[in-house]
C-alpha cells in the first residue's frame, strides 16, 4: 500500500487546483475513475446505465490542464511524482485485470 494523492488542474486558473489522497495506489486509479463517471452523471442526469471505455476517458483526462499524483515510497521515505501517461497506463492495465476477473465468472 503506497499512498498517493491525486493533483488535478481542470483549467488555466489556479484556482481550479485540487487534490485527492488515497491509501493505496489501487484506490487513487479507482478514484480516477469514479471521477470520469460522476462527470458523466452529470452530463446525462436523465440516463439509468451510463457505459464508457478507456479511450473516452483518457480524452477527459486530457482536458485538464493538470493531472499527476504522487505515490508514497516508503523505502526511500518521499513521494514520488507521477505523470498523466504513467496513469492512464495504470488504469488501463486496471481495467484490463477487471475485465478478466469478470470473463472467469
Amino acid at each position: 500500500m503506497s499512498h498517493t494523492i491525486l493533483l488535478l488542474q481542470p483549467d488555466q486558473d489556479a484556482k481550479s487546483r485540487t487534490y485527492c489522497d488515497f491509501e493505496s495506489i489501487n484506490d487513487c486509479l479507482e478514484g480516477v475513475c469514479s471521477i470520469y463517471e460522476e462527470h458523466l452523471k452529470k452530463c446525462n442526469p436523465g440516463k439509468r446505465t451510463i457505459t464508457y471505455d478507456d479511450e473516452q476517458l483518457f480524452e477527459y483526462m486530457d482536458q485538464f490542464t493538470d493531472f499527476a499524483c504522487l505515490v508514497y515510497q516508503p523505502d526511500l521515505g518521499t513521494y514520488m511524482p507521477r505523470t498523466k501517461k504513467w496513469i492512464k497506463q495504470e488504469v488501463f492495465n486496471m481495467l484490463v485485470n477487471v475485465a478478466k476477473r469478470q470473463k472467469r465468472r
